[in-house]
């Protein structure tokens, strides 16, 4: 019988155990196939193609959590499946210098995760309060018995994506000012909607952890009741780590 497929959770470095129980997808046994001292923990998979399911995708993400505890470790994406263990050590032989440098690099660091919203009943109505320009410019084109043309309506939206662009830029230098030194980098992600201000993955030492929190209560206190400071962690530096399985 063929061998069953190997799903990867992370490389990770050799110091970690090299059991750790059945904790995998379908309850599989997670366990370590190493080469010198870089490892990956893998579980078997009979299906070379496993669905995004929440079941799934939680247990991926509890072994990772799992593996963090213990060990620096290069979180893989979900879904990732070797052919069989021969395959793994292939991959591992073939990326070794790479994995060995990255792992040195991420050593004793976290990702934390932060977002930065205003939390207003109508964010345009906000910025027509806060930017004279847009309040000028929407008097103009609605105001009085004016029927606002197509033409109007795209030049207002332009004014208004522009301005709160702007806005959220200031805000993020501002924000950015107070974490920098207390960070080892900062990623800022696209954000999701109009009323997030930023989405950053923050890469921090985690012996200071708990002071980077505290920057965060301290960039908070920049802005007033109208921004939400919303952070979470730690967690596996997927924002971080360029990890790509050559087999």
């Amino acid at each position: 019988m063929a061998e069953s497929g190997k799903y990867i959770y992370a490389v990770i470095d050799q110091s970690a155990d090299q059991n750790y129980g059945p904790i995998g997808i379908n309850g599989g046994l997670v366990s370590v196939i190493s080469m010198g001292q870089i490892g990956a923990a893998v579980s078997d998979i009979a299906d070379r193609r496993i669905r995004p399911e929440r079941k799934n995708m939680a247990a991926h993400n509890a072994v990772v959590k799992r593996l963090m505890e213990g060990s620096t470790i290069l979180p893989v994406s979900f879904g990732t499946i070797a052919s069989n263990s021969s395959a793994v050590r292939d991959i591992l032989k073939k990326n070794k210098s790479g994995f060995a440098a990255q792992l040195k690099r991420f050593d004793g660091k976290i990702e934390m995760g932060l977002r930065i919203s205003l939390v207003v009943p109508n964010i345009f109505e906000y910025m027509v309060n806060s930017e004279p320009e847009l309040a000028t410019l929407r008097d103009k084109l609605l105001g009085g018995q004016r029927v606002p043309t197509h033409n109007d309506q795209i030049e207002l939206g332009r004014t208004f994506d522009r301005l709160l662009s702007e806005a959220r830029e200031r805000y993020l230098d501002s924000i950015m000012a107070v974490l920098t030194p207390l960070t080892v980098d900062i990623k800022s992600n696209p954000p999701r909607n109009e009323s997030e201000i930023a989405s950053l993955a923050c890469l921090v030492i985690k012996s200071e952890q708990q002071r980077f929190e505290e920057g965060i209560q301290e960039a908070a206190s920049l802005f007033d009741n109208n921004f939400s400071f919303d952070y979470n962690g730690p967690w596996a530096l997927y924002n971080f780590v360029d990890l790509t399985l050559v087999d």
